[in-house]
């Protein structure tokens, strides 16, 4: 941790006693003359070389810098011509006076910075803002402002708030209209849920952290999850179309399409392994996306084959027996 240097310089403070030089007859601008003239200079007129100007300042004869007691050596003329020392008029001490004064929109601002290491950024700032919350009381006029890479990551947060659910939305509407149905739809976007608690229990069980690379991983693997639906629904309505029952269908469809869903699924998750596993450079921001994506194809490939026909077949079997039911009863009235 490393905060701004504000203090620390030593300064030269000169205070007027006002009752002293009021006793003397000497007016204030009188000692604070004295004090520049002892000091950087005091400027007392220009001097012009063609177009350039100078300006000519009187300074008293130093021999190196004054401490303290020299520059309360220093005379102040009265109104009588007599001198008299600054130290009787004045207190000449030596305080401590800012380093620097750093600005930001016409606000004094002092930069403390720290580095993260061995846990995530929004954790760590997470408790840094309720430690200063409960044992920090600021004076008035003062805030604390959060910043550099937690700003950054703050608005990327912000903006996934807005990317995930957009994200969501438009594959139900390209799942809606490529079946033209809604619950085919439905179906296959519960693969969602089913593959993003892969992704959490993989990053809990590796003690990551979400970050924006594992929201980045979350939307990769939401799309492969809704690529294994639609190649399992997209048989199982091939087959109802030849005329198999739901059970019927959705059994072979898990059997027919068990090797494609699984070469999906292996594909993707063999090529992030590398990434899972890396511990160089950026593996930071490696490690969270390959994480969720790998944890998520696990469980979404075991649960497509096997709770997605489970569920096309009970939803689809009460829909053919509610159907079968309604069909009976008319024949029966129109018997009757």
């Amino acid at each position: 941790m490393r905060a701004d240097q504000v203090a620390g310089l030593p300064l030269l403070s000169v205070k007027v006693d006002r009752e002293k030089i009021a006793r003397y007859g000497i007016a204030a601008e009188n000692v604070l003359a004295a004090v520049e003239a002892g000091g950087a200079g005091r400027v007392v007129g220009t001097v012009f070389e063609g177009q350039r100007r100078f300006g000519l300042a009187v300074r008293l004869k130093q021999d190196g810098n004054l401490s303290p007691d020299g520059f309360a050596s220093l005379p102040v003329a009265g109104k009588d011509g007599m001198l008299i020392p600054l130290g009787q008029l004045a207190s000449v001490k030596v305080e401590e006076g800012p380093a620097q004064v750093s600005r930001e929109d016409i606000q004094r601002r002092i930069v403390i910075q720290t580095n993260v290491r061995g846990r995530d950024l929004g954790g760590f700032v997470a408790d840094a803002q309720s430690a200063i919350q409960k044992n920090l009381k600021l004076p008035a006029g003062y805030y604390v402002q959060w910043g550099g890479q937690f700003e950054n990551l703050d608005r990327a947060s912000r903006r996934l708030m807005i990317v995930v659910p957009l994200a969501l939305a438009l594959i139900f509407v390209m799942l809606y209209t490529m079946f033209n149905s809604f619950r085919p739809a439905l179906l296959i976007y519960l693969n969602i849920p089913l593959a993003a608690t892969g992704g959490i229990v993989a990053l809990f069980l590796r003690g990551l952290p979400f970050s924006i690379s594992a929201g980045v991983g979350f939307i990769a693997l939401f799309g492969v999850a809704v690529l294994n639906g639609v190649v399992l629904i997209s048989y199982i309505l091939q087959m109802r179309s030849e005329g198999a029952t739901a059970r019927e269908a959705a059994v072979r469809g898990a059997e027919i399409r068990l090797r494609p869903v699984l070469m999906t699924a292996l594909v993707a998750s063999l090529g992030f392994v590398p990434m899972a596993l890396s511990h160089g450079a950026g593996a930071e921001v490696q490690r969270p996306l390959a994480t969720v994506v790998i944890g998520g194809l696990i469980t979404s490939t075991l649960l497509t084959l096997v709770v997605l026909p489970a569920l096309y077949a009970w939803v689809e079997g009460r829909r053919e027996s509610r159907e079968t039911g309604s069909g009976t009863q008319n024949k029966m009235e129109e018997t009757v």
